[in-house]
């Protein structure tokens, strides 16, 4: 089964896929974040059968929480209120990572979030 990896910003929200035996992650889509990403992630979800959730925890170089880090919480409660298993990865710089592989251009958040759920996929490959 799939498993989603979204990368949190406050202008845009980058959305990744697992292939489906969860071994690679590719970007996906970036949808921009408004009152709507939710509903447009919950309808990814079902048109992809997806039922758990990866978002990337993000910290500051200290790994103390940082400015955006309250409202990853709060879109993590809200997926979790539409009954999604959501998981934090924890991740640092992964836009950055992102635009230095390919450059910048309209999917790096969605590469973002594709380095995200790597890191889950690569974590817990022996754990399911």
């Amino acid at each position: 089964m799939q498993i989603l990896g979204i990368d949190y910003g406050t202008k845009r929200i980058g959305v990744a896929i697992s292939d489906q035996n969860r071994e690679f992650a590719m970007p996906l889509v970036v949808i921009p974040n408004s009152k709507e990403a939710i509903n447009k992630v919950k309808k990814i979800c079902k048109d992809n059968e997806i039922s758990e959730i990866v978002i990337g925890e993000s910290r500051n170089y200290k790994g103390e929480p940082n400015a955006i880090f309250d409202e990853v919480e709060i879109f993590k409660k809200e997926l979790e209120l539409k009954k999604f298993t959501v998981y934090l990865e924890p991740e640092f710089m992964t836009s950055v990572e992102a635009e230095r592989i390919q450059g910048k251009n309209d999917m790096s958040d969605a590469s973002a979030a594709a380095l995200i759920l790597q890191a889950y996929l690569d974590k817990t490959k022996d754990i399911k």
